[in-house]
């Protein structure tokens, strides 16, 4: 195993170098510009680099990090932007309880066939048909609303 993985490692090396071949550039008598693996006969091509190098760092890498918005607003957006991320965190917290309470109902409504339930004060049990309903009501809500 460890020998193939050598061997596959060395190929997969191998084989970048031996595909960057040499290409041709040139411009026929009608001004149309062509590449090829091969220079053309009777007409001056020049070669084309085709080596790929390692990015150079941007200005920005390195130099310090550029200022943020948020570190370059006022104090007031500032702060309105916390009381929204605060209130965005409180809604993703309820969901994500709505979505457990919705996931927990379905599993206790596909395990239990006989569920009752409690309405107007009396104790009823439910019909397989209401049952059904109230099973695919759930799964709709949850691929509505859950992920």
């Amino acid at each position: 195993m460890r020998r193939m993985m050598i061997t596959s490692s060395l190929l997969l090396a191998m084989s970048a170098t031996a595909m960057a071949s040499q290409v041709y550039k040139w411009v026929d008598a009608q001004g149309v510009t062509h590449f090829s693996a091969q220079p053309p006969q009777g007409q001056e091509a020049t070669s084309v680099n085709t080596a790929v190098s390692a990015p150079k760092p941007s200005a920005s890498e390195d130099k310090k990090a550029a200022p943020t918005f948020e570190s370059i607003a006022d104090p007031e957006q500032a702060a309105i932007n916390e009381k929204v991320k605060k209130e965005v965190a409180a809604q993703e917290a309820e969901r994500k309880k709505y979505c457990a309470d919705v996931r927990s109902n379905l599993a206790q409504l596909q395990n239990n066939p006989r569920l009752r339930m409690e309405v107007d004060g009396e104790v009823r049990r439910l019909s397989e048909d209401e049952r059904q309903s109230r099973i695919s009501k759930t799964q709709k809500a949850i691929s509505e609303n859950c992920n």
